[in-house]
């Protein structure tokens, strides 16, 4: 992928005073706490730092696009811009310059200004984000790329925005993959935390499903039926090449992968009933993992690898069950409902999302990895199915199907702040959230 060289614009006061994080006596912002309010934010139209040749006027642009992306974390209310007091015509970019009385004297906390040039090779954007309170400069970039690397600049500040403001970086850099599913045929896609760049991956004009995303974020480990069964196959999504990894007779499925890369979790029918193993991707060796004659699938790792959660029917109806790693030390995670599935492990670890029957519905829970009383997120009408986590375990990604709308939503991990990702008429399932992609 292509990358963007960007250099701090900080003094080297504040590059030190920063570097230490916590330990230094930065202090974060929850906004994972029940009592967070959103932080109102105020960004500024961008300064053209010299004639933008061959280009239209980019300051309101800038401003526009920054906006929309902070919005989109839930995190943040963006002041209208009719509201400013600063006078765009004199005012610069620097502390030194900004007239911090007049941000917030119309509520604003927090401010971003930037300034850009460009020509027909390059794009030169300095961001900057000042605590209005203190008046001080919390975070500066500079970002050189192409001219069309503007919507790429923009998310990489966002991203900065957070880390500075929550210490960990946002999930702009990061890409979901779905499958659509047509009137004959169903394939996989890729898509942006922002719902922009859809990619289509596969082009099999067959039956697709269950998209995995390797932890580099370089591959998808998917199942296919493009030869008649239901195979396990890898796609380098940089390369092209794709390999079938698994083929035995009936159903195989991919699940989780080792941290390293080395292992991947798969359900295979090869010895009778759906059963759990682990296969090491580079031999294709495997391990059984569950021996029972019931059915056991969707198999995910715990964070720290130590367990594993699944799907299992052998007490009557689907349940979520955890097991030790090595298959040992079973015991049933969900008791509420009678269909519980779909089970995903947060990357913060303690909490497990799943979906879960109600009323004839299913719907997205949040449980804690010990047990209890499960958390209902969705409560629309429509079948709510597949949670998978943001790598920073700040957000739920899920499909949902019923009344002619198929749609794949993302909320965060609190439950609030609901939003379409992709919308169409053929339907949108089994999302699945990358790594941070470099």
């Amino acid at each position: 992928m292509r990358k963007l060289k960007h250099l701090a614009t900080l003094s080297l006061f504040l590059v030190c005073l920063f570097r230490g994080g916590p330990a230094n006596g930065k202090v974060y912002i929850d906004i994972d706490s029940p009592a967070f309010q959103k932080l109102p934010i105020a960004i500024a139209d961008f300064k053209p730092l010299r004639f933008a040749h061959g280009k239209s006027d980019l300051s309101g642009w800038f401003a526009d696009a920054l906006s929309r992306d902070l919005l989109l974390t839930g995190y943040f209310n963006v002041i209208d811009r009719r509201a400013f007091l600063e006078d765009p015509g004199q005012a610069g970019i620097t502390e030194e310059v900004t007239r911090f009385e007049d941000w917030s004297s119309i509520g604003a906390e927090y401010l971003v200004k930037g300034g850009y040039q460009m020509d027909d090779r390059e794009l030169v954007a300095e961001l900057r984000l000042f605590d209005v309170t203190k008046g001080a400069l919390v975070v500066g970039k500079k970002y050189i790329g192409k001219p069309d690397d503007g919507s790429r600049i923009v998310r990489q500040f966002a991203n900065e925005i957070l880390l500075a403001l929550t210490g960990e970086a946002g999930v702009f850099d990061t890409r979901i993959a779905f499958v659509k599913k047509g009137p004959s045929a169903s394939e996989l896609y890729t898509i942006n935390f922002d719902g922009s760049d859809l990619r289509r991956i596969t082009h099999y004009n067959s039956l697709t499903l269950s998209p995995r995303w390797s932890p580099d974020g370089r591959r998808l480990a998917f199942t296919s039926f493009k030869d008649g069964n239901p195979d396990i196959y890898l796609q380098d999504l940089e390369g092209g090449k794709s390999e079938k990894l698994v083929s035995y007779p009936g159903l195989n499925l991919p699940g989780s992968w080792s941290r390293d890369g080395a292992k991947l979790l798969v359900t295979l029918s090869r010895e009778g009933s759906p059963g759990i193993y682990e296969m090491n991707v580079g031999t294709r060796m495997l391990q059984r993992l569950t021996r029972e004659s019931t059915i056991n699938v969707s198999p995910v790792r715990s964070p720290d690898e130590k367990s594993i959660a699944f799907v299992s029917n052998r007490n009557g109806s689907p349940q979520i069950y955890i097991m030790d790693a090595e298959g040992g030390n079973v015991r049933r995670l969900t008791m509420e409902g009678n269909y519980n599935t779909s089970p995903a492990w947060s990357p913060k670890g303690k909490k497990i999302a799943y979906e879960g029957s109600v009323n004839g519905q299913f719907q997205i829970f949040v449980i804690d990895e010990e047990g209890g009383l499960p958390i209902q997120m969705t409560f629309e009408r429509g079948d709510h199915e597949s949670p998978s986590w943001s790598p920073d375990g700040r957000y739920l990604v899920y499909s949902v199907r019923g009344g002619g709308r198929n749609r794949i939503e993302i909320i965060n991990a609190g439950g609030r702040n609901s939003r379409v990702l992709q919308e169409g008429s053929d339907a949108c399932q089994s999302p699945f959230w990358s790594p941070r992609l470099r």
